[in-house]
């Protein structure tokens, strides 16, 4: 029996990730830009995005468990509330208007976000700040800052923010989500209910995680235990070196509150998309140029095969980097760049995070036999 779920979003609407396979296989993100006047220095970001990757070793207390005190002290400034008023009107019609005057009315939402650089760029939750009018940021100092809105993108749920002062801020630095493992210590800071400045603990439940395989929407969650509530949307999942690692964005929930079952966006993700606004405008899809399916047994038995595991490709879009590679429909991807491909997930999430022009190293088997090709991928066609 099937249990009736409900998919809470932790601001109670929708947040997708996308790599545009199947039925949106063209289909454009659309990127809001606010701040024309902001200037794009790659050397300058560089510094701020970059790692060199997760330490594994990580520490632990006098009791064997694991400290995370140095992970909290180090995001806990880096972690801001985010409050968003918008203009909302509860009757568009222009004959009720004349009649009844104007009935607009503020709506008021609250969020998180982390900011990224000292000069106070900040990652958030495009849901967070949808259909805005102002936007003010508050530090775990209380300190109150009006912030632009740089680039927003509906389809992965990611907004980037830009605080309006010279000062210098505490910042995170990206960690390598791709080296994040089941089973690690994580830290959510955000602030749920509006309870500044909390931070929670939990472990990696499970990575590429899509909520619903079934509704054509591509998504590749980090799944954490860590307690997330309305109000964490858009705050910090950290590793224990206080890197971070995701953004939180959703709850699995039949009560609209945490019950064991948080969702983040992937830092690499996250990071490739605010660099694509910066530098771009908008964000930049690499197309594999594939329509298939992940296998499973109940789909290997159908396609008489032995393979239970990989992305059967069922169509090669003509033209397409898959298709200029040499690979032909019945090819079974194995491998990414060295990344084992289980689910459509695992494909893409790490799709997600390349651009037109880049190249991917794609295993795969035909006939029993594994074989190698180099892909370029392209880029979504108007």
């Amino acid at each position: 029996m099937k249990s009736n779920l409900k998919i809470i979003i932790v601001s109670l609407t929708c947040s997708f990730l996308s790599v545009l396979f199947y039925s949106i296989f063209l289909n454009n993100s659309t990127v809001k830009e606010e701040n024309n006047s902001l200037a794009y220095n790659n050397d300058y970001f560089k510094s701020f995005v970059n790692t060199s990757g997760y330490n594994n070793n990580q520490s632990s207390s006098n009791f064997g468990s694991p400290d995370l005190t140095f992970a909290a002290k180090k995001s806990i400034n880096a972690v801001v509330h985010v409050k968003n008023t918008s203009i909302v009107k509860e009757n568009d019609s222009w004959a009720l208007q004349f009649f009844y005057g104007d009935d607009s009315r503020k709506r008021v939402a609250t969020g998180s976000g982390v900011i990224i650089s000292p000069d106070g760029y900040i990652i958030t939750n495009h849901h967070v700040i949808d259909n805005s009018s102002e936007v003010i940021v508050t530090t775990n100092d209380n300190k109150e800052y009006e912030a632009v809105i740089v680039g927003s993108d509906e389809v992965t749920d990611v907004a980037v923010l830009k605080i309006n002062s010279n000062e210098k801020f505490e910042y995170l630095l990206f960690g390598d989500s791709e080296n994040s493992e089941i089973g690690q210590w994580v830290l959510a800071v955000g602030n749920p209910y509006n309870l500044n400045s909390t931070v929670t603990a939990g472990i990696i439940s499970s990575k590429s995680r899509d909520l619903n395989e079934y509704d054509q929407i591509n998504q590749s969650f980090i799944q954490t235990d860590a307690a997330v509530n309305i109000g964490n949307s858009g705050g910090a999942l950290v590793n224990i070196n206080g890197e971070l690692i995701g953004i939180n964005t959703a709850i699995q929930s039949m009560t609209g509150g945490f019950v064991g079952y948080s969702f983040a966006i992937p830092s690499n993700i996250v990071r490739k998309i605010f660099e694509d606004i910066l530098e771009y405008g908008d964000v930049q899809k690499g197309l594999l140029g594939v329509r298939g399916v992940a296998l499973k047994s109940s789909y290997s038995k159908q396609l008489n095969l032995t393979d239970t595991e990989g992305f059967y490709i069922d169509i090669i879009e003509p033209g397409f980097g898959a298709d200029l590679a040499g690979l032909i429909k019945g090819d079974i991807i194995k491998e990414i760049d060295g990344i084992k491909i289980n689910k459509f997930s695992d494909l893409s999430g790490y799709l997600s995070t390349k651009r037109p022009g880049d190249k991917v190293n794609v295993t795969y088997s035909r006939e029993n036999q594994l074989k190698r090709t180099t892909v370029t991928l392209q880029k979504v066609i108007n």
